[in-house]
């Protein structure tokens, strides 16, 4: 594991649409939530709402970011985004290129 991994990780976010992903993207990036944010459209989801199953054309957010500031980070999200409910999930980074990962931690 590169040295700094352990600290790090990847955050997903969902939108339903480009323009609120890249608002809400660059508030983390600005506000040092984030060192980065990847956003991914033509996502295409399944699941059950209110019982009954759903599918929606959503934008993907990849987020680059580091353990301590998830708290603030989904906070901030859920502050600006339009769903009841965002995806906000955090993974673990266990691998990575030792200077990016070096510069992820830098920028949050």
């Amino acid at each position: 594991m590169a040295d700094s991994a352990g600290n790090l990780i990847v955050v997903l976010i969902t939108f339903s649409s480009q323009e609120d992903a890249q608002k809400i993207a660059a508030v983390l990036v600005d506000e040092q939530l984030a060192a980065c944010v990847s956003i991914l459209p033509g996502v295409r989801s399944l699941f059950i709402w209110d019982g009954v199953r759903q599918e929606a054309a959503e934008v993907l957010a990849i987020v680059k970011t580091s353990r301590e500031r998830f708290e603030g980070l989904a906070a901030r999200v859920r502050s600006l985004h339009p769903y009841t409910i965002p995806e906000i999930i955090g993974l673990p980074i266990v691998e990575g290129n030792a200077a990016y990962l070096k510069w992820v931690a830098g920028a949050v």
